[in-house]
């Protein structure tokens, strides 16, 4: 299990995750959602040990994440962040491989590199191992970043908006993927998406970010009413039942005339914060 207790992340003055507590079991995929600048990333980057909490635990088995130890930390993860470029003069292929970075030597053995091309061929791109990464395109990338992660073998995989630039096909490529992986492997994994409708077909879990705090978790037809996107993205939706069961979530607009658009408060502080700084 991966064990957060009462987690705060602050900035100077500045709030970015408080209070939070939830626990992870193995085998699950988590989502998290919420409103732009509401701490879902900084949540993914304090896990991995990018950023360092002001308070509270984070607890995998029966390690817990220490500073001095972040290398051994890290080894147990599998994290695809939001930044795709790959701006680098190296192969498909040699980029999934550096998934087994820590493991490879001055030889590849044959059934690592089988495994990579393995990796490339359930994803769809193994007519692009031996293109250079610089030439490919954002979704191309995405996705074999993502068959990098996969090849750490890891405990717990985190991706931030894996599906941000692939198209429909390929989303559901790469998400029934990491759900097949996730529950034959008996990972916890934990990512961040944007469209709830994708967020019900696939979380076994939600976690709802507002603000810096966890406002809701659970499963998507248990938490994914109107009331809650009322409250969490201040906007007007009907959730209904699709055909197999899954929450369908269709926004309503309430006013044609134009509005002023205010950014969540969590996001307005940062702003301010980062203006302040400047």
């Amino acid at each position: 299990m991966l064990q957060v207790n009462k987690l705060n992340v602050a900035f100077d003055d500045l709030i970015l995750a408080q209070g939070m507590s939830f626990t992870l079991v193995p085998g699950k995929v988590n989502v998290i959602i919420g409103p732009n600048g509401t701490g879902k990333s900084t949540l993914l980057k304090t896990l991995f040990g990018d950023i360092q909490a002001t308070s509270g635990e984070i607890k995998f088995k029966n390690d817990t994440l220490q500073r001095k130890q972040l290398s051994q930390w890290r080894q147990q993860f599998g994290y695809m962040p939001q930044d795709i470029r790959l701006d680098v003069e190296l192969s498909a292929l040699e980029v999934v491989l550096l998934g087994q970075l820590n493991t490879l030597g001055f030889r590849l053995e044959d059934h690592v590199i089988e495994e990579a091309l393995n990796a490339l061929d359930k994803i769809g791109l193994l007519h692009l191992a031996n293109r250079p990464v610089n030439r490919l395109s954002g979704g191309q990338c995405q996705m074999i970043l993502f068959a990098q992660a996969l090849m750490r073998k890891p405990k717990i995989l985190m991706l931030d908006e894996p599906v941000s630039a692939l198209d429909l096909h390929f989303q559901h490529v790469l998400l029934d993927h990491l759900d097949t992986q996730t529950k034959d492997q008996g990972w916890i994994t934990v990512m961040v998406l944007h469209d709830l409708n994708l967020a019900a077909q696939y979380a076994d879990n939600l976690l709802v970010l507002k603000d810096g705090k966890l406002v809701a978790s659970g499963h998507p037809n248990d938490i994914l009413t109107p009331s809650l996107i009322k409250d969490v993205y201040n906007v007007h939706a009907d959730v209904t039942k699709d055909a197999t069961g899954v929450p369908f979530v269709r926004t309503i607009r309430t006013a044609r005339q134009a509005t002023t658009i205010k950014p969540p408060t969590h996001a307005a502080k940062i702003t301010e914060k980062i203006a302040v700084t400047a």
